[in-house]
Parts: structure tokens; sequence; C-alpha cells
């Protein structure tokens, strides 16, 4: 989600925005507009927006997410001493004001953080939870499966919220700054309020239908009935005050607390309207799952590539193992020297044989025996990469290699498809000047995640829990994602960062997207490391999809390319694709400077900052 008008926020925060891209004076000090108790207010004309741009380079650390406001937060805590850590839990918090569709307190993610004083890459699964009743049959009614929207606006779809908790654990091992102190621009945003804008009222009208019937989320979303108007300001002082609560009791209160009652009673019962007539079923989390809940600091993937090593997220996301073989297949190619053709040829049948293997072998490995190493070897992915011909293309939906004993262009079993994923997520990066580096993903799910909001709290309710397979995809084969008791269901999401041979940082990049996250931090990586595009332009370059489906997804600016009908000679099948991710990253340059990257137009355009841009 990306809106880009920009947000009504204190003076400091603006000011601050304005000097880290350069700007020579302080904006005045605007009005707020009608004031309100929540929702859209009328918002004053003389409102100043924070300075935004796609690309800042500059020195003392740098921030690049979906928003002009987050990425304000995180700079705003850069400038005032804190660390990458601290900055990405600031900007993330300011997320979940200004992207509320998209990531907040109700949701979870994954988080990678490269410690620059031991140059070693650190990992947080902090991905929801099943209840601790749920089993192969959660999505199931009379023997059949759930239709997916019923499944999505439900108690059924939420999961234990996990990003509290990674906010906590990644404050705890790496932070130099409180909760408390980090929640104060989010807390501060919430309460003053942002500035509405097209994007912002198009994707509540698209919910609208869902909101309405949830009496919490229409007065939040829906004031008066109405969609938010655009130019008004957005105020939402519960979740102002629910950011003052976690900052002064901690974030243990949202699994143990009021607050975490709060939650239970809202999932096993959905406060719905009596009148709506929607069938908003009831889910099975208790106060015993909230309690229970822990993230899980692992290990990270690593794969080797063109002299680099490339980090990524183990299982229970699929990011870093799909990725990571991809690029594993992709290295036995010079992909500077081919075509755009043959480098889009090659990039497409790479992805089909990831994902292949991906929904065969990646789920939950406390409940699955996922063969990470074997998936990340490059034996495996020789035995898989010679399928790929130059002449030809491979027929989806692929069977899988076994990376247990990989045997040269030899399928094992049978093909699955590829399960839906939501695409609504939101993805940070951040960078400080002792060099630490942090990629961080996080979700409610879809957009407008379960489209309930706790009463009096003012944040979503995530639907993860619809990630997982609600029946095998294909009954003859294993389906490593089917619901379990304390599951966390399969993910895509891709924060990855780059090392080179000394272990120092060369890049971070991650993206929202669904599935479509995998092929997103791909193409990206491949289009810096291989065909030599500046960051923001491995970023804003037309994207392609392919996920061992019948047909790749294309943005226009493929479509509508020459290159289209050459793949197409080869026997690729193209469906469009009118928006693929959203992705931002840094960069460290060699002489020490810093390089932020966002999206030109994807979502709005996003927002890159450095704390000192270039000759000050």
């Amino acid at each position: 989600m990306r809106r880009s008008a920009v947000r009504n926020v204190s003076l400091a925060a603006v000011a601050a925005t304005l000097l880290s891209v350069g700007a020579c004076a302080p904006p005045s000090v605007a009005g707020t507009g009608t004031k309100g108790a929540t929702g859209a207010t009328g918002a004053s004309a003389q409102t100043r927006p924070p300075a935004k741009t796609p690309v800042a380079t500059g020195y003392g650390g740098a921030v690049a997410s979906v928003d002009a406001d987050a990425s304000a937060a995180g700079i705003e805590v850069l400038r005032n001493g804190g660390n990458a850590v601290d900055a990405a839990v600031a900007t993330a918090a300011a997320l979940g004001v200004t992207e509320p569709y998209s990531a907040g307190i109700g949701g979870g993610g994954y988080f990678v953080y490269y410690d620059a004083k031991s140059r070693t890459v650190h990992t947080i699964d902090g991905r929801e939870t099943a209840p601790k009743s749920a089993d192969t049959s959660l999505f199931l009614e009379n023997g059949k499966p759930l239709p997916f929207a019923d499944a999505v606006t439900s108690g059924l779809g939420v999961g234990t919220p996990g990003t509290p908790a990674t906010w906590n654990t990644a404050l705890d091992a790496w932070g130099s700054r409180s909760l408390s102190r980090l929640l104060k621009p989010a807390e501060r945003l919430a309460k003053d309020g942002f500035v509405v804008d097209g994007t912002f009222r198009a994707q509540t009208q698209s919910n609208q239908e869902r909101f309405a019937d949830f009496p919490a989320t229409a007065e939040l979303f829906l004031p008066g009935g109405q969609l938010p108007v655009v130019g008004s300001t957005f105020k939402n002082p519960d979740l102002a005050r629910t950011y003052e609560e976690l900052g002064r009791t901690g974030t243990r209160s949202l699994y143990e607390g009021e607050l975490a009652r709060d939650i239970v009673r809202t999932v096993r019962k959905p406060p719905v309207a009596p009148d709506s007539g929607r069938n908003a079923r009831a889910g099975d989390l208790t106060a015993r799952d909230l309690s229970a809940y822990r993230t899980k600091r692992q290990a990270p993937t690593k794969v080797s590539y063109r002299g680099l090593d490339v980090y990524g997220m183990a299982p229970s996301s699929s990011g870093g193992t799909s990725v990571g073989e991809a690029l594993n297949i992709l290295e036995r190619t010079d992909l500077s020297k081919a075509s755009q053709a043959q480098y889009l040829h090659r990039f497409i049948e790479a992805s089909r044989i990831a994902f292949a293997d991906r929904g065969r072998w990646v789920g939950d490995p406390a409940f699955e025996k996922v063969p990470t190493q074997g998936l990340l070897s490059q034996r495996f992915a020789d035995a898989r990469g010679c399928l790929i011909k130059d002449d030809t293309v491979l027929k989806s939906p692929l069977a899988p290699g076994d990376p247990n004993n990989p045997m040269p262009c030899a399928p094992v079993g049978k093909a699955a498809p590829t399960t839906f994923e939501g695409e609504n997520t939101t993805h940070l990066t951040a960078a400080d000047k002792w060099g630490n580096v942090v990629a961080y993903t996080l979700t409610i799910e879809s957009t407008g995640g379960s489209a309930i909001t706790v009463p009096g709290r003012g944040f979503l309710l995530n639907n993860e829990l619809t990630d997982f397979s609600f029946a095998p995809a294909n009954p003859a084969v294993h389906d490593p994602n089917l619901p379990g008791p304390g599951k966390r269901p399969r993910s895509s999401i891709s924060p990855t960062i780059v090392l080179d041979s000394h272990d120092r940082p060369v890049l971070a990049v991650g993206s929202p997207g669904g599935a479509t996250i995998i092929t997103t931090v791909l193409q990206t990586l491949t289009g810096r490391l291989d065909r030599g595009l500046p960051l923001v332009d491995a970023i804003a370059a037309p994207r392609a999809s392919q996920r061992n489906a019948a047909a790749t997804e294309l943005e226009p600016g493929l479509w509508n390319s020459p290159v289209r009908q050459q793949l197409e000679a080869l026997g690729h099948v193209f469906s469009q694709n009118p928006e693929i991710g959203a992705a931002t990253g840094v960069q460290r340059l060699p002489d020490g400077r810093w390089l932020a990257a966002a999206e030109k137009v994807r979502r709005g355009g996003g927002s890159a900052m450095v704390v000192r841009p270039d000759g000050r």
C-alpha cells in the first residue's frame, strides 16, 4: 500500500525530514484543521509535506520505506544517535500508522540484521502462529475448503501477532534505545494525523463493504459512514494510546495483559454488525496461545553469488531458500553478457524451478523436515538447472526435484501448483553510521488484513493463517504447508543482505507482494549485480514473475516491449499484472556513503532518506 500524499507531522519531524534530503529552510508550522476523535478530519491548506525522493546518498545512516513519514521517523532516530535496529523499529511503528492496511502490531514479519562489529548476519522469525487447537481441517467446512474470501474476513484467519515481539527481540539483542522512546514519533503521528491521498481513499473504498460490517473498523476508517476525503487529516487516537501503553508496559502486555484479552475476545467473537448479514466465523485463538508466543532467532540462509555472500530468511519463510536456489541456478550463466530476452528467459525458468521445489519441501521446520541445506546446495542447483534450455520453455506446473538425492534433470513425484498468498505487505531498510544494516518486511497479509479492528485499540488484525494450504494442492503430493497447532504458515517474505568477501555490506533489499516477493528480490539482485543497473533503477525496472504457473506475469513495461514477442517465440505464455511489488534497499558505496533507494512510481513512489546528504 502506498500513498503519494504526505502527513501532517510535528515540526521537528518535518524539519528533520527536509534537512535529511537537503532542504535549506524548515517549514512553517501547519495546522491540523477541524478536530475529530478518530478517522478523517479537515486538513489545513498550509500543511507542508515531508520531501519524498526515490534515491538519496550521504552520510550518517539511511532509511528507505514506502512512506515519507515512516522514513522520517527512522531518520529522526538515527540523527539522535540511535542505531539501525532502533531506526527500523521506529520506522515500522510509523508504518503501522500510515500504512494500516499493510502492516501493524496486529501482524508479523521477518527481520534480518547485519552486525558491523562482528560482521555477522542474524535473523528473527516473527511470523504469526496458528492456535494450539488448529489442525489440517482449520479451513474446511462440511469437508470442503472454505471460499477464500470467507476465510480472509473471519477470526479463523487470525494468527497470534508477531510484530511487537519482533521489536522486543531485536531491541533486546541489538538496540540502543528504549521501545518507549522509539514509539514516540509514531505515537505523535497517530495523534496528530496524516493527510489522506487518492490511494488511501481507493484502498479504503476497495474494502468498504468489509469494513462497514465491523462497527469498530467502520468508525475508524469510514467515519460517519463515508470514505475519507482526499486532503483531509486522518487521525487514530486509539492507536496513539495503544502505542503509549506498549511503550510504558512493554510488548508483553499485548501477549499477557488487557490488550491480549481484547485481541482474544475480538477473534473468538468477531464484533460484526448484527444487521450486516456477514458470517464472520469465529477463530479459536486463546490467551494461552498469545502468552506462549515467541519469536525465533535463527541462522540466515546463505549462498555465494559472483564472489558475494547473499543472506536471507530461513524457513518458515521460503524466501531465502527460493532466492538462494534460483541464484545458484543462474550463476552458471553470464547474465551480464546476455541479451534482455536471454536474461529474462533464464530468470523466468530459474524462478519456475525454485517455486516447484518450494511447494514440495518448505514449511514450518518445527513440523516439517525442511531440507534447507540441500535446497541451497550448488549440487542441487546444477541438477535442476540442467532442465533449462535456450530454445524451449519448461511446462508448469513443474515437478519438484529431490534435494536429498539430486539427480540431474530428474523430477521427483508429482507437481503441485503454487497456492495463493495475499500481496499487501511493506518493507523497510535501514543502515547507520557504524555500518549496521537492517532489512525488515512486515505484514498483516491481505490489504486491510482480516478487516477486523480490535475495538478501542486502533489496529487491524491479520489474516495470515490464510497463507496455509486450505487442502493439499495436489492430493498425491505431501503438502508441508497444511495448518497445525502452533504452526507458522509458509511465507514468501525475502529480506536480503549481501556482503562482500570481507564480510562488509554491499546492499540490502526486500519487497512486499505475496509470492511475487521472491521474484522481485531475485530480479532486483540480478539487475544490480549482473546487469549493472544502479540500485534505484534495478528497483524500478519492469518486472516479470513466474511462480510455477502456466503463465508468467508481466508488468506493462515488459508486456508492451518487443522482448515479450521474443520470449513468446520460445514458448513463454504471459499474463499482465499492472504492478508487482514495491521494493526498497540500501547500498554501501565505496567511499563510505550510504545510498538509500525506493520505488520511483509503484504504489505512489517510495521515500529514501539519509541523515546528512552529499555536501553537508
